[in-house]
């Protein structure tokens, strides 16, 4: 026989109390004088022999009453010899669930990972004290029974996140199992497919025990992001907020707080609605031309793992304007303006460096496309780069210009025959709803002039018209080129051809080219399930192709080195592994900050719907036998019995069935063990 609670034993110092009873109410004979001539009265005779065995019957009751009322809580069972063997010889694992949603507030502890931690531990107890254990993810190595409670608080708090649907537990669900394998979760629903779940076979015996959390809801950062591309220091910056209750109750009044380095920018209030989203623009400044580190931090209990959303902001860098052709065109709008840095280039002299760093390239009326600058101009489409086109008026070089458009992939133009001048016509109003013209045109009048011009080539392959003509085609269209784009005038920009330039939307045009040419591959946050991202890091000249260990992550005293490749200055990181912390890190080649990025914890863990006992018995069906899910949660006491049950036979119902017993004899014994008679008592002497 073993006990499932040997610490109960500590109770049979109550025996002491019945004992105690015994020795007070022991009474000792008096003796009564009489005369010969007093009246002689019937007396019952009661024999010191008899009172004693009466006594010492009761007491015995009562220590046995008590001690069988110790079992009861010591729980005793007798282990049979197939059990005791395979717990002997077998390993019982236990996979304890330590995600964030875990922080739910439970039905018997303030959280869920404590009644798992609980849970788990009085389990354990039911096995022989020769059992050993795995922690499931946590380390490889077999534990004691002693040990166990240790290693599952280190594994409550440690860094790495351990859901029910890691890889770590499901391979341990697959694999032949010598003993059992536990589950302490809450099943998350968006933390493994449906399909995943019932694709799970186990070859061993898998107890899953659902913990259920209390209603609460669980507001958090869904996204933030900038409507507008190019970021400029010390200008204010409309930032949108997305903001989403995961949990199934209403979150109402929430503070939130907007933090730029150390410094607070904003403060606002919300309340959402349980599984609801709401937005808010809020309006920054970045002080500097530095990258900025900001957080959006929610005040949320008592889930509080993704209370903390990390982004980075950085103003955008020098756009990079190059334009080639027999005379400068676009100077006066693009050198004025601090944001470009523009250079011009005639085509005999071109300089083909400044062209691999160029955003944007212009090439204007070029009498006949080289193949060298063709090529060229492909190279700044395929690395993310803009290229506008404007065509000659030369018949001789639209063979060359046909090569361009067919290397871009925009082939299939028709042009107008010979070097006549069509008629012209006039462009038609813009329309302010076009994403290139956004925040660029005010309230348009009913009747405005347009530009007029003479197209001399028309693009048939399918492309955006970004400006069009009053009869349907266009004039200004746009072509995705590589990773970049492709625009392609109609026209000349030559006064014969058209009056454009001296049109008062061409500088607005101009502008919207070179800031769309940009495009920063940073985002302002990453998640930690994303598996990889690609950043713009330029390739110094001259520079080879990185080796694995030039680009690393640093976060605190962490040095992470991800898989890596560069391809034509873009930058493919995979997200490595270990890297399940929130928070910002900094990206370094060869010891030197390249820039740092910020990475929140998954979405699909602040969402807190959890999969109840009987979805979970749906879900895994009958196909899986040796699958049990308990209806029990993390009650030790009923931990307990489940535990003693599956390892012996309990033996308390007995036990209890004996301190009835005990109390039955006592107040027989009490009530028949005398004698009646009539008269006193007396004794003689």
């Amino acid at each position: 026989m073993q006990l499932l609670y040997p610490g109960f034993l500590w109770g049979l110092l109550a025996v002491g109390i019945p004992i105690a009873i015994h020795l007070l109410q022991l009474r000792r004979p008096h003796r009564v004088l009489f005369t010969n001539t007093g009246f002689i009265r019937e007396v019952e005779l009661t024999t010191m022999r008899r009172r004693r065995l009466q006594e010492l019957l009761v007491l015995l009751t009562r220590i046995l009453g008590v001690l069988f009322l110790v079992l009861v809580f010591c729980q005793p069972f007798i282990p049979t010899t197939g059990q005791t063997s395979r717990a002997a010889s077998g390993v019982v694992e236990m996979a304890l669930d330590n995600s964030g949603s875990m922080q739910a507030a439970g039905s018997i502890q303030p959280q869920l990972l404590q009644e798992a931690i609980i849970g788990a531990t009085t389990l354990s107890k039911s096995y022989g004290p020769t059992t050993h254990f795995l922690v499931v993810g946590q380390s490889s190595t077999n534990i004691s029974q002693s040990a166990l409670p240790e290693m599952l608080s280190e594994q409550a708090k440690a860094g790495r996140r351990l859901g029910w649907g890691s890889t770590s537990v499901r391979d341990a669900w697959q694999k032949e199992l010598q003993g059992s394998l536990y589950v302490f979760s809450d099943f998350q629903k968006n933390e493994i497919s449906s399909q995943a779940v019932q694709q799970l076979t186990s070859r061993g015996n898998v107890v899953l025990i659902p913990l259920a959390a209390k209603p609460a809801g669980n507001l958090y950062v869904d996204s933030v992001w900038l409507n507008d591309a190019f970021v400029r220091a010390r200008v204010t910056i409309a930032l949108h907020i997305r903001l989403r209750n995961g949990g199934r109750e209403k979150v109402a009044d929430a503070p939130v707080k907007v933090l730029l380095g150390k410094q607070q920018v904003a403060a606002f209030r919300v309340s959402v609605a349980a599984g609801q989203v709401t937005e808010t623009t809020v309006q920054i400044q970045l002080p500097d031309n530095n990258l900025a580190a900001g957080q959006v931090v929610i005040e949320d209990a008592p889930v509080t793992f993704d209370n903390t959303y990390y982004f980075t902001l950085k103003p955008s860098p020098t756009v990079h304007v190059v334009e080639i052709g027999e005379e400068p065109a676009t100077k006066a709008a693009y050198a004025n303006e601090p944001l470009f840095d523009y250079k011009f280039s005639q085509p005999q002299r071109v300089d083909y460096g400044v062209l691999r760093q160029a955003n944007l390239v212009l090439v204007r009326e070029v009498a006949r496309m080289e193949p060298g600058l063709r090529d060229a101009l492909v190279a700044v489409a395929r690395r993310g780069g803009s290229v506008v086109v404007v065509p000659t008026s030369n018949p001789v070089g639209r063979a060359s210009y046909h090569e361009l458009f067919r290397a871009l992939g925009i082939g299939g133009e028709q042009w107008v025959a010979g070097s006549e001048i069509s008629v012209k016509q006039e462009l038609a109003l813009p329309n302010a709803r076009d994403p290139f013209f956004k925040d660029v045109l005010g309230a348009q009048p009913q009747r405005v002039a347009m530009p007029q011009v003479a197209p001399i080539v028309q693009m048939r392959q399918a492309g955006r018209d970004i400006l069009r003509l009053r009869d349907g085609g266009g004039y200004l269209t746009e072509f995705a080129s590589g990773s970049g784009r492709a625009y392609v005038f109609a026209a000349p920009f030559a006064k014969e051809y058209a009056d454009f330039t001296a049109h008062s939307l061409f500088v607005p045009v101009l502008y919207r080219l070179a800031m769309l040419s940009y495009h920063d591959d940073q985002q302002p946050a990453y998640r930690l399930d994303a598996s990889a991202f690609t950043l713009a890091v330029p390739v110094q000249t001259g520079q080879s192709a990185p080796d694995a260990a030039n680009y690393r992550l640093e976060h605190d005293s962490l040095t992470y080195i991800p898989a890596q490749r560069v391809l034509g200055g873009q930058l493919h990181l995979e997200i490595p592994v270990g890297l399940d912390k929130p928070g910002f890190y900094t990206l370094t080649q060869r010891g030197k900050p390249v820039t740092t990025l910020a990475f929140n914890m998954p979405k699909r863990e602040s969402e807190l719907a959890a999969y109840s006992v009987a979805e979970l018995r749906q879900l895994i069906g009958p196909n899986q036998p040796n699958v049990r899910v308990l209806d029990i949660g993390a009650q030790p006491e009923a931990l307990a019995r489940y535990g003693s049950q599956q390892t012996g036979r309990p033996l308390w119902r007995y036990c209890l069935l004996l301190v009835l017993a005990s109390l039955l004899a006592e107040a027989l014994l009490l009530r028949f063990g005398r004698q009646r008679g009539v008269g006193p008592r007396a004794v003689v002497g």
